[in-house]
């Protein structure tokens, strides 16, 4: 709703200072310091800080290309790399300058790459969801829609994207750069920090639809995984087709692993499946391909590890983040079993 309040205009002077690029910096090099690309341009920090100053002064700064490659886990996906000047370039426009003006219209339910929000947060709402579901019906009998969209990222529809940037009242010349960021590839590249935000602003009107519209009060979305919990099946149907109608105005279709099953079933959310019983008891169990992953795992340590083909503090920073994300569920007893194989792999106790 149009307040009479004018937005100020985000400009792109406020990015181009020493200290909100050395912070731009740090910030891009948190937990890759080990890498060549940081490493290189560490060796002669100050000098290209002043340099990066310089050449978004002068309005000279163009983007890089990307180094392209695979990751395999956990399914294979194609990253699209930035050069590190460009992640500290990223990190000073989102950081300071867009985060707040795109994510203050997004609700709640918006999980993925926000303050204060993540994997776990949403698993808690799912939980908390699950757990009103019960007070108010006392019964685990309902249903859910559970969908995700197809080949997100790379469906992205370039024009609509930026007659949503228009709408933030940005300088013309940060919304010239975030169109080059955003026209480098096809859909939007992995790799660009503003991709993440740009992916969740495209579907902030798909939130406010689902909320407001269809007036769903259990719904949650993870970038374009997202799930609809009802009492009633044929309200759900009647909301799927409503939800294809508006995806299709996005250029987007739904995967068709699209589908409407009861709560009894649980729902496979962020790496858990989350269950309601019928006692009202929320149980959340590690996905079984997080689980099958880990023993491919230990299988190969315990070939490689005596062979020196795999160091022990590889082993510990691997099993370390499962056992941490494996902890947000009821997995005690898995995680023991884990545990006392990772002590006899190293021969020694952890």
């Amino acid at each position: 709703m149009f307040t009479g309040v004018q937005r100020p205009v985000l400009k792109f002077s406020e990015i181009c200072t020493f200290s909100v690029l050395y912070k731009a910096y740090l910030a891009a090099r948190r937990g890759k310091r080990s890498r060549a690309a940081t490493a290189n341009y560490e060796v002669h920090l100050l000098a290209n800080i002043v340099n990066l100053v310089y050449i978004l002064q002068t309005k000279i700064y163009r983007p890089g290309l990307f180094r392209v490659f695979y990751v395999y886990e956990p399914k294979k996906r194609l990253v699209q790399a930035p050069a590190f000047v460009d992640k500290v370039v990223q990190h000073a426009l989102v950081d300071n300058l867009i985060y707040e003006r795109i994510t203050n219209s997004f609700i709640l339910d918006n999980y993925a790459s926000q303050k204060g929000k993540g994997l776990h947060f949403g698993l808690d709402r799912l939980r908390g969801f699950f757990t009103e579901y019960w007070n108010k019906y006392r019964t685990a009998e309902g249903w859910v829609l559970k969908a995700d969209v197809r080949h997100f990222f790379a469906s992205i529809d370039h024009d609509k994207l930026k007659e949503k940037l228009k709408k933030l009242d940005l300088e013309p010349i940060v919304f010239d750069l975030l169109c080059t960021y955003i026209d480098s590839t096809d859909g939007l590249p992995l790799g660009y920090q503003t991709s993440q935000l740009f992916a969740l602003l495209f579907l902030d009107e798909f939130d406010h639809f689902v909320k407001e519209r269809l007036h769903i009060r259990w719904y949650g979305r993870y970038m374009d995984d997202f799930f609809l919990i009802h009492p009633d099946k044929d309200y759900l149907q009647f909301c799927l087709k409503e939800i294809r109608v508006f995806m299709a105005s996005l250029g987007l279709e739904l995967n068709e692993k699209t589908q409407i099953f009861p709560i009894r079933n649980g729902i496979d959310f962020l790496g858990f499946h989350t269950y309601l019983t019928e006692e009202g008891k929320v149980i959340r169990k590690l996905r079984h391909s997080s689980i099958k992953r880990m023993r491919s795992k230990l299988r190969r340590w315990e070939q490689d590890y005596p062979a020196g083909l795999v160091t022990r503090e590889k082993i510990l920073q691997s099993w370390q983040a499962w056992d941490a994300h494996a902890a947000h569920g009821n997995t005690w007893s898995l995680r023991q079993q884990v545990r006392d194989r990772v002590q006899n792999i190293l021969k020694e106790e952890i």
